[in-house]
């Protein structure tokens, strides 16, 4: 797993850093890259299911990449880790790592401070130090494909510096839980963005 989402993090910063390399090609190696490079670090709250019928909060934060091509279209990587020390009062935790990749559009009113975005991600689901059960009784770590889709609020604080001022997802992940196998999440998350250009 640990190779898996390393590939993915890899790949995503290799697409970024080739965009913001050919922009800064485009101009000349001085000047400031056209197409901007976001790093966002995030806070995130995240209702989540163990059962259909359970649901519980984690708690955790994350790292998003984002670069824009032009014209509002971009691509953006989001890793995001997530913890409960008890699921509904049975003692039993959950750890969640979050690797996903995608498109992400992001719209700006000219002359404006804030900026709307939204993207479609795709990636894996590492579960641990939980129980998820199997055909021989259960591990304590699991991995799932992980579906990310969602968007929200950007505010430019200084030409650097701005507030992702809110983010809402659904999560999807396929970890075993001894029923359906699948979770719908529910996450929301704010953080500080860095922008390079």
């Amino acid at each position: 797993m640990r190779k898996r989402l390393s590939s993915l993090l890899l790949m995503g910063t290799t697409i970024m850093g080739s965009i913001t390399a050919s922009a800064m090609l485009a101009q000349g190696t001085p000047a400031p890259p056209k197409y901007p490079l976001d790093v966002t670090l995030t806070y995130n709250g995240t209702l989540s299911n163990a059962i259909t019928s359970s649901h519980f909060w984690m708690q955790g934060g994350g790292i998003q990449l984002h670069g824009q091509f032009g014209r509002g279209f971009g691509v953006v990587a989001d890793i995001a880790g997530m913890h409960q020390g008890n699921i509904s009062s049975s003692g039993v935790g959950l750890n969640m790592v979050t690797a996903t990749f995608g498109p992400r559009y992001t719209w700006s009113p000219a002359h404006r401070k804030f900026a709307v975005f939204g993207h479609v991600l795709a990636g894996e689901a590492h579960g641990f130090q939980s129980v998820f059960p199997s055909l021989s009784g259960s591990n304590s770590s699991d991995d799932s494909l992980a579906l990310q889709m969602g968007g929200g609020v950007n505010l430019a604080l200084s030409r650097h510096i701005g507030v992702h001022a809110i983010e809402a997802d659904w999560l999807r992940t396929q970890l075993p839980n001894g029923t359906t196998n699948v979770q719908n999440n529910f996450r929301i998350g704010a953080g500080i963005a860095y922008r390079f250009r």
